[in-house]
């Protein structure tokens, strides 16, 4: 059955670039490496041969396009001319074969982090976040949902103010302010180290939200994350979403606006910025004032099986931070959630 919106029309695809419809699905839900998406690859400017290639290099990109899969040793690398070429075609046979080799992207993606040397471009690993993000909400009809979802694979500027937290992607704000392209509502100041400019974009409002889906791969909404609107709210269903599907832990995630547990034992951050602040607050270090208006949102994680965590803090809340960085951007690190969560062994 097609996916509707909230005044009834067909929800056009979600993220049609996200790679998703060149996979396949196995019986756990997960997404199986295909040819096809192997090929898309091959399709990127940084791999198409061009006038100046060697016959070498036009070689390996047909062979390839014919099989995406076949083995290529290292000799036919080095006989590339270009040392560009080489280099691509380095970093893209060392994705695909982990990709090949582990499956299906959830799978390489987790790997990559549980070992802790993920070796690869941040772009592959955000397409990869894309891709299985894209798989998670496959069912849903919220924009909101799709909206904060894309905090897990798009940076974002940040902006507070008179107590609203409004999220605009960072790299369409920074083409915006330098085209002067123009929304309606909504204003960002873009902070590039040149004199700023001002951008309006269409903020999400309930009113307005389904607006998103026809625009939802030009990334040009805002997502107001304040406490406690729909936004905040959409992001903590995005992240239990992402828990169920690579963990299979059932979580619920309620935003809060302070932590006040003295039984505070086990904290996540979102980012890098907010993994630090956590420990410094946990330990009581001293926090400026600047850092803590850089805090964003607080969230309260607990697990519906109290049996799936570590047996010492079983049945104890788990608090997860999102800050912006002093140059007011926010990366969120979906990845945090797979490796820094109290499992126990044998979840």
């Amino acid at each position: 059955m097609a996916n509707l919106t909230a005044d009834g029309m067909v929800r056009p695809e979600l993220w049609p670039n996200s790679g998703f419809k060149l996979l396949e699905r196995d019986g756990a839900g997960r997404l199986v490496v295909t040819d096809g998406f192997l090929r898309a690859y091959l399709g990127r400017p940084e791999m198409v041969p061009v006038a100046e290639s060697c016959d070498a290099e036009r070689a390996l990109h047909a062979g390839l396009m014919a099989d995406p899969k076949r083995p290529v040793g290292d000799e036919e690398v080095a006989a590339l001319a270009d040392a560009d070429a080489r280099g691509n075609y380095g970093i893209f046979l060392g994705f695909r074969d982990r990709l090949v080799s582990d499956g299906t992207l959830e799978a390489c993606y987790q790997k990559l982090f549980q070992a802790g040397d993920v070796g690869l471009p941040v772009l592959f690993v955000n397409q990869m976040a894309h891709a299985i993000v894209r798989n998670i909400l496959e069912d849903v009809t919220d924009p909101f949902q799709a909206r904060a979802a894309e905090l897990l694979f798009r940076e974002q500027n940040a902006t507070v103010e008179e107590g609203a937290i409004l999220l605009g992607d960072a790299e369409t704000i920074s083409m915006l302010a330098a085209t002067g392209g123009m929304g309606n509502l909504g204003k960002l100041v873009v902070d590039g180290g040149t004199k700023p400019k001002q951008v309006d974009l269409d903020v999400l409002q309930p009113e307005n939200a389904d607006i998103y889906w026809d625009r939802n791969e030009r990334f040009d909404t805002v997502l107001d994350l304040t406490f406690p609107r729909p936004g905040l709210d959409a992001l903590a269903r995005v992240l239990e979403a992402w828990i169920a599907h690579f963990l299979g832990a059932s979580v619920k995630i309620q935003p809060v606006q302070q932590i006040t547990d003295e039984r505070w034992v086990w904290h996540v951050g979102l980012d890098k910025e907010a993994s630090v602040l956590l420990n410094d607050l946990y330990q009581d270090n001293e926090v400026s004032d600047e850092r803590m208006q850089r805090l964003l949102s607080l969230f309260r994680l607990e697990f519906d099986d109290p049996n799936q965590m570590q047996s010492d803090i079983k049945g104890k809340p788990v608090y997860l931070a999102l800050c912006m960085t002093p140059e007011k951007t926010l990366r969120l690190k979906p990845q945090n959630l797979l490796v820094n969560l109290p499992l126990a062994r044998s979840a």
